[in-house]
């Protein structure tokens, strides 16, 4: 049998972004590897027939990024993101349907953050910075007593201006501050309309110093919505959305009010009424809990007391609204009946689907299950789904991948899964066991194939360790109570989730009592971090990009008002490191801006010369994208559990 490598698991191919054809006859997806192989990012285009009758062909390769397929409204050209002219600055292209050498559209200086196309007329909305935008540092924050706002222009340090601070009053979370604006490091993005037959570009709407994160066109090219926030990143922790309709003849705008936080995934439907928009945002009224279906025109919630977790919108080539639910361990594909205002389930995944698109009578989806990595799958909305291409066949033995339920201490239902080594049973056991905990907390391990640099369950059980991948509360999959259920108690019963199911796994002779290891990252890293000062049952520990200070994490991470509804003081492993016994490999990003390096840093110092390595990824984020870091994880933290685990 071939063995697993760390090379094979980076370099591995995954699709995203299918796009079903108007016509319902094509599908265009990008496909890119797992870990980054150079400076900039790879990705190609690819383009099968809907049917699976031909294998998919790679479209217009040039070995560069090419991203965000889309389809003219007659079926004729495919419109993309490339960076093809100037690596790491993306331009619009579009090609026709039997390939060809691309035509370049835009030649923006800043490049191309997204676009949309608008029916009929053929023009394009671009979204993008100005082209000859001012640097943005230093940033000011100006603060004027009586109401009045003032932005300053960011000037050298012989021109600054200095600015007193006035006194201002709190404005409760959630709720815009009119009195003060920020300057930020990213420029805002604007609202520009692009000709194709002449290239020429002018800008298209006024949001004043707002930035434009997303828009739609409605189906029969009226207008856009518009989607935008206060700011342009998100360091301040202060990022109002805001909803508009803007009319594409006159640019005149429209305020829809202000939607739920964390909007996003603006979709158009019809009914008999005529057309509505619909998004994704979190359900209020607080800032932690499971994410809803909105109707814009009023806000209404569409998913109130639904048991599963909205996580992609699509517009049905008949107008009506579809989106997939996050079920437990399942995925299911669903649609608005507008008179009921319920959702009815088409179909049901075992595993994830991802990247919904619909067309034609068709939809696209990314579907992985537990025995089959991502691939694109096509078909009617609720009916079989056809996976575009052959599955890759490898000559590797891959660990057998269980479904598990059982029950919290306080009788709560929860899921989970378990990989076993290659080629062995429970009988085999008790085999030394990892715990992985996911990131979020509002994310989840889906029955899906576990092969990735992070969710590395295969990777792990090839080395001879059973891997419990649980789902605990706060997370994705099981309604809104279950994910709001750990604001302001992380640690707490959530934590608890996790030692029932090592137990059950323990008593049923899976997992060996002395040989227990826990990682995560983000939000996992935590709760490993976390589990290592509430017990020393565990004999390793991974931290990557783990929040260890919930107070200095609101200050200075990207979710500031987010995070300090999670967790406090008394929640914060910082607090409890006097206690940790267990070697714990620390691993963090140097320019992670979600949860700084500082977070590592402070664990790192706090263990002083206990047991524990600390290792710092140059010019990596939030999550390792460097090829060769991914393999240097891969092995670091298979070796680490190797050696404790023994």
């Amino acid at each position: 049998m071939e063995k697993l490598t760390a090379e094979a698991v980076v370099d591995r191919m995954v699709p995203q972004r299918p796009q079903v054809s108007p016509d319902g006859r094509w599908v265009v997806f990008a496909s890119s590897p797992v870990g980054r192989p150079g400076e900039h990012p790879v990705s190609g285009l690819w383009l099968a027939p809907a049917d699976g009758s031909e294998p998919p062909r790679e479209f217009a390769a040039a070995g560069v990024a090419d991203r965000e397929p889309r389809w003219s409204p007659d079926s004729a050209w495919v419109y993309f993101l490339s960076d093809r002219a100037d690596r790491g600055t993306a331009q619009l292209y579009r090609a026709g349907r039997e390939g060809g050498e691309p035509e370049q559209l835009t030649d923006w200086h800043p490049g191309i953050g997204d676009y949309v196309l608008l029916p009929d007329s053929g023009a394009v909305v671009l979204i993008a910075p100005e082209e000859k935008a001012a640097p943005a540092d230093p940033r000011v924050r100006v603060v004027r007593p009586g109401g009045a706002d003032e932005r300053q222009a960011a000037k050298g340090p012989a021109e600054a201006v200095p600015v007193e601070v006035g006194s201002a009053t709190a404005v409760p979370a959630g709720q815009a501050d009119s009195r003060s604006t920020w300057d930020t490091v990213a420029r805002p993005d604007r609202l520009w309309l692009l000709d194709p037959s002449t290239r020429a570009v002018r800008a298209f709407g006024d949001f004043g110093p707002r930035h434009v994160v997303e828009a739609a066109a409605r189906p029969d090219g009226r207008t856009v919505a518009v989607l935008t926030w206060s700011v342009a990143d998100r360091e301040p922790g202060l990022y109002e959305p805001g909803l508009h309709l803007v009319d594409p003849a006159t640019g005149a705008r429209q305020d829809l009010g202000v939607p739920a936080l964390e909007a996003e995934a603006l979709t158009w439907w019809r009914d008999d009424a005529g057309w509505r928009l619909a998004y994704l945002g979190i359900t209020p009224p607080g800032l932690i809990g499971g994410r809803a279906i909105f109707d814009a025109g009023d806000h209404r919630n569409l998913t109130a007391g639904l048991s599963g977790c909205p996580i992609e919108l699509a517009r049905a080539g008949d107008g009506r609204l579809l989106a997939l639910f996050a079920e437990g361990l399942d995925t299911t594909i669903r649609r608005l009946d507008p008179v009921a205002g319920t959702f009815t389930e088409l179909g049901r995944a075992a595993g994830s689907l991802l990247h919904l698109s619909a067309s034609g009578g068709s939809i696209a989806v990314v579907g992985s299950s537990a025995t089959e990595p991502e691939a694109v799958h096509c078909g009617p909305p609720g009916g079989s789904l056809t996976r575009l291409g052959e599955p890759r066949r490898h000559g590797i033995r891959w660990g057998t991948q269980e479904r598990l339920s059982y029950r919290a201490d306080d009788g709560l239902e929860l899921d989970g899964l378990l990989i076993l080594p290659p080629g062995r049973t429970r009988a085999d056991g008790p085999f030394p066991l990892v715990t992985l905990v996911h990131g979020g907390p509002y994310d989840r391990f889906a029955d899906r194939f576990q092969l990735g640099w992070f969710r590395n369950g295969q990777w792990l059980a090839a080395a001879g360790f059973a891997v419990f991948l649980p789902n605990p509360r706060g997370g994705l999959g099981h309604g809104h109570a279950f994910a709001a259920s750990v604001a302001g108690d992380v640690g707490g019963a959530e934590f608890t989730d996790l030692l029932t199911g090592i137990d059950l796994l323990v008593e049923a002779g899976v997992a060996d009592a002395d040989r227990l290891g826990i990682a995560g990252g983000s939000h996992g890293g935590f709760m490993a971090a976390w589990a290592v000062t509430q017990t020393d049952r565990f004999k390793a520990a991974v931290v990557n990009a783990g929040v260890v200070d919930w107070p200095l994490l609101a200050a200075t991470g990207e979710c500031g008002r987010y995070d300090l509804a999670l967790g406090g003081r008394e929640n914060s492993p910082i607090t409890h490191a006097h206690r940790i016994r267990t070697p714990v490999l620390i691993v963090h990003g140097e320019d992670d801006t979600n949860v700084p390096l500082s977070q590592a840093e402070l664990l790192h110092h706090a263990l002083g010369d206990r047991p524990h390595e600390f290792v710092v990824y140059p010019r990596e984020g939030h999550s390792l994208r460097e090829r060769g870091h991914q393999i240097d994880f891969l092995h670091r933290t298979r070796a680490w559990f190797s050696d404790l685990l023994a």
